[in-house]
């Protein structure tokens, strides 16, 4: 299979670029998104003791840099818990990594694990909603189970995953974009972070990342 680092689907007449790099881009609305970066959650497991590698924010800040190089968006949505939980070293580092990117509008959608106090938020340019609806698009962190007031849904909080099989009963679990009938679901951009194995309906599209690649798997 060739390596393609995005698929460009249209959808809900409108046009989606779904990157390899577990964000997509709204072409329509210029805004790069995504879901669950858990900032802040390396540091925490550390602090309790538990032994998590270093770098985990560094890399996860560096892909989001790349694809705002990429896509040169006028604004970032985050569909739910950008940081873990409290406040922490982490949360400083992104403060300096916010400063290259100033002039980007930043809306965070906020997600369960978003419990700082809104003058940190105010302090470091992010504009927090409870949910957003752009284009008759909806914006929410819990995944919604129906048409939500007439709006088409993304979320994020699962982390939704897919299980792909391959030869001699191997099967590989990878992260991907779910497209649902009424809710989409994106995948979490954090490195630290699990999957939710999915079972889509049949007709339900689906694309699943693995490494720098993204395929439509139905």
């Amino acid at each position: 299979m060739d390596i393609v680092e995005e698929a460009v689907f249209n959808f809900q007449q409108q046009t989606w670029h779904l990157s390899a790099g577990k964000a997509l881009y709204w072409a329509e609305e210029k805004a790069l998104i995504l879901s669950d970066l858990h900032l802040g959650k390396s540091a925490h497991f550390r602090k309790a003791g538990i032994a998590v590698p270093t770098g985990i924010i560094e890399e996860d800040l560096y892909r989001l840099q790349q694809l705002i190089t990429r896509y040169h968006p006028e604004q970032i949505i985050v569909v739910g818990d950008l940081f873990h939980s409290s406040a922490n070293n982490e949360v400083q580092y992104f403060r300096l990594w916010r400063q290259q990117f100033a002039h980007i509008r930043f809306i965070l959608v906020k997600g369960n694990h978003d419990i700082l106090d809104a003058s940190l938020y105010d302090s470091l340019q992010i504009n927090v909603q409870d949910t957003l609806i752009l284009r008759n698009i909806h914006f929410m962190h819990e995944p919604c189970e129906d048409k939500e007031n007439g709006h088409y849904t993304f979320s994020g909080h699962l982390h939704p995953g897919v299980i792909i099989a391959g030869g001699g009963r191997q099967h590989l679990r990878l992260p991907c974009f779910y497209f649902g009938k009424h809710c989409g679901i994106l995948p979490a951009f954090g490195r630290f972070t699990g999957l939710a194995m999915l079972k889509p309906d049949t007709g339900e599209p689906v694309f699943a990342i693995a490494n720098k690649s993204i395929f439509q798997v139905q």
